[in-house]
């Protein structure tokens, strides 16, 4: 057992005399002491400094350091630094006792879209509840701290009682308080969580940095396969963690090296036939991994902050190919590329598109602005809407892609001067079987007449969902029935077959009245 110092003992037992019940009976006689031995000044400062000496001997006994002498450990919510500390201290009484310990990280699920619709003030205010909620949940003398505003870190003591059972319980028990909702200016908001822990069994021999690490390895594994999930580390959590880091550098090199480039997928027109543009969809051509999709290198490239760089990247090999249909004599009037929320959020963005349109001499007009329908049913961004709008007024098209999926409002569209919109693939799909598809179909493409925007359909896949389309009054269409993603070269070759095969081909007939 380790040695208190004496002068921390002293401490301890001046406290101890000075506090409680016990020492007012001495305050009286304390002060008329003073008093006949000194007077009035004496009796005035014995009665200003005896709650002074007080105070002062308190303060000093509730410092951490007395505590620690004591043999003490931190409990419940502690600062980072302590907690790296203590899961040190955790570590070593585990490897003497023999006993399991474990390290828990818990994430909230879908925390930037909470964030967006409810600012940073609400998103601390749904913290500091949660942190309340963790503690009423865990034992006496685990820890829990925040490293980021939206990362946990719990480490639970060691204890004869703790195996992957006692974790994954613990965890659902967790999980059941985040379901309760927050409160937020009197509404409820409904939020969810997902898990991943280390038992120190799993890595015996590890310093606290690996234990960390594997913990928050094992949640971002649980985050991948969807909300409310729960991962313990393992071996083969090791080992995709290890490839998911190696892609991750590849993936950097990959932006300067040119095997991430746009594939191109064909939008025609439901009245003639002709081609109306082309999508530029994210493909990483990897030399030996093959070709991979942005579901794959997305979460890397947000990750790193590199969602700027990679449009970048994008729209370059987008208007170089622009240019080469021209020159080459092919008219392509419009090519669609997508834009992240983080690359909307930046000042210098129509300065820098202005500059790329320049280069490859395209005119604004020629270019699709693609933004998901939630970035625009979220919490208005000053930095966004100026952007949106003004790439607007510059003459480049909007579209407001996945309609259908995002909540936007009417309001919202006409704020950001939106000119098509894109129905999603989820109204589209059998809608020429289903005739609930159909009417939601139908009740959209009104809606835009309405509003004079241009519509396209997305995920077209069989000849009676175009002719549906056609009918219904959609003006384009995309999908794999009209034409898959495809490299450059592909794409050239498919718009001359395509143009072969729409000489004297007849026109499908829209709906009207």
């Amino acid at each position: 057992m380790r040695k208190i110092p004496f002068a921390v003992r002293t401490l301890n037992a001046l406290r101890t005399a000075l506090s409680g019940p016990p020492a007012l009976a001495f305050v009286p006689a304390t002060c008329l002491s003073a008093f006949w031995l000194g007077g009035e000044l004496a009796l005035m400062a014995a009665a200003l400094g005896l709650p002074l000496a007080y105070a002062a001997l308190n303060a000093a006994g509730s410092h951490s350091l007395t505590a620690k002498a004591a043999g003490a450990r931190p409990t419940g919510a502690v600062s980072t630094d302590v907690f790296h500390d203590e899961i040190q201290a955790i570590l070593q009484q585990a490897k003497k006792s023999g006993e399991n310990a474990a390290c828990v990280a818990v994430s909230f699920d879908d925390y930037p879209a909470m964030l967006d619709l409810h600012g940073h003030a609400a998103a601390d205010h749904v913290s500091s509840q949660f942190v309340d909620r963790v503690l009423a949940v865990i034992r006496g003398q685990d820890i829990f701290t925040q490293i980021k505003p939206n990362r946990f870190l719990i480490g639970l003591h060691p204890s004869a009682q703790l195996d992957l059972e006692a974790c994954v319980q613990m965890s659902g028990r967790i999980q059941n308080t985040v379901e309760e909702p927050f409160l937020l200016n009197g509404a409820s908001v409904y939020m969810s969580c997902s898990i991943g822990f280390c038992m120190r069994s799993s890595i015996p021999e590890a310093e606290p940095e690996d234990w960390l690490e594997a913990a928050n390895a094992a949640l971002d594994e649980a985050q991948r396969n969807g909300p409310m999930t729960i991962r313990a580390f393992s071996s083969q959590t090791r080992r995709r963690t290890l490839v998911r880091a190696n892609l991750r550098k590849d993936f950097v090199a990959a932006l300067d090296n040119g095997e991430i480039r746009p594939w191109f997928q064909p939008q025609v027109s439901t009245d003639t036939g002709n081609i109306t543009g082309f999508e530029a969809l994210a493909r990483w051509e990897h030399p030996s991994k093959g070709i991979m999709g942005p579901q794959i290198f997305l979460p890397f490239a947000e990750q790193a902050d590199l969602m700027g760089r990679l449009g970048q990247v994008i729209r370059h090999h987008a208007f170089s190919a622009m240019q080469t249909w021209d020159m080459g004599g092919t008219k392509i009037p419009r090519i669609g590329v997508n834009f992240a929320s983080d690359e909307l959020r930046d000042p210098g963005l129509i300065d820098r598109l202005k500059w790329e349109l320049d280069q490859f001499d395209l005119t604004p007009d020629r270019l699709a602005v693609e933004i998901l329908e939630t970035v625009f049913s979220r919490r208005p961004d000053d930095v966004i809407t100026r952007n949106v709008t003004g790439l607007a007024a510059l003459g480049c098209c909007i579209d407001l892609d996945d309609f259908g999926t995002g909540h936007a409002s009417i309001a919202s569209i006409k704020r950001f001067d939106v000119s098509r919109i894109k129905i999603d693939r989820t109204f589209v799909a059998k809608a020429d079987q289903d005739p609930s598809q159909q009417q939601l179909v139908s009740a959209i493409l009104t809606m835009a007449e309405r509003l004079n925007l241009e519509t396209l359909a997305e995920g077209v896949e069989t000849a009676g969902e175009h002719a549906l389309m056609a009918q219904l009054g959609a003006d384009h269409v995309q999908g794999f029935g009209i034409g898959r993603p495809m490299p450059f070269e592909k794409a050239q070759i498919w718009i001359g077959s395509h143009q072969a095969k729409q000489k004297g081909a007849p026109e499908i007939g829209r709906k009207t009245g």
